[in-house]
């Protein structure tokens, strides 16, 4: 079993969603959680992009992961307002392309939510997959784009390391299947994996963490996440 300890000032991690605010769920997904552990070991995630209409897909051979989350302590949820810079859909608004001079022309106030003060634990169980964790840890896997972030690209890691088991953490566990105290107040539903393509195949479960910080990890707080 693998630990990583993830912290950094700023997080998002926003479900599949369009409009004027952009939410994001309050701790890290499992799904999230995944892409970052892949991004890590310098394995690609994306799929082909044939027949999918624009839609990055998801590669089908990805290794299959076990997992677990836990706050180290919780983030505090913030709020911004932006102006939207955009080229709408149809011919909404041509009038107004000529006097942008090539500019996006359309303008709208969006709002986005983000999570501050992130610290958190995931513990890893994947054979094939670990020891790539720790040559990423190290500078030393095949990186194929960008760098590790938390939900949005301008929001990075202030640290990644392997941490010890006796570091403890709040574990978020399945409501279902635990017999845990758990923070009821802290319910909410995270993405276990995400399907681009139908969005009625993404999986997601309520969890709750546990209301005391430990170094064990309940069973019911490990997620199988496998595309």
């Amino acid at each position: 079993m693998f630990r990583l300890r993830v912290t950094a000032p700023f997080a998002a991690f926003r479900p599949i969603s369009a409009g004027s605010f952009r939410p994001t769920a309050d701790f890290l997904t499992p799904s999230a959680a995944f892409g970052l552990l892949l991004n890590i070991a310098g394995v690609e995630m994306r799929g082909a992009e044939e027949n999918s209409g624009g839609t990055t897909l998801i590669a089908k051979d990805l290794p299959p992961v076990r997992l677990a989350i836990g706050a180290c302590s919780f983030p505090e949820r913030q709020q911004i307002f932006q102006q939207l810079h955009n080229y709408p859909v149809g011919t909404s608004g041509k009038e107004k392309a000529d006097l942008a001079k090539g500019s996006k022309y359309n303008i709208k106030p969006v709002s986005r939510a983000f999570l501050s003060d992130f610290d958190a634990i995931i513990a890893v169980e994947a054979p094939g997959l670990e020891s790539d964790i720790r040559k990423g840890l190290l500078g030393k896997s095949c990186r194929r784009y960008g760098l590790p972030f938390l939900g949005d690209n301008s929001f990075l890691p202030d640290r990644l390391e392997e941490a010890p088991e006796s570091v403890v953490a709040h574990w978020y566990c399945t409501l279902d299947h635990t017999s845990s105290p758990l923070e009821k107040r802290r319910i909410l539903r995270l993405t276990i994996t995400i399907n681009r393509e139908d969005m009625a195949g993404t999986k997601s479960r309520l969890f709750a963490p546990l209301n005391e910080a430990s170094a064990e990890i309940p069973e019911a707080a490990w997620v199988d996440v496998i595309y």
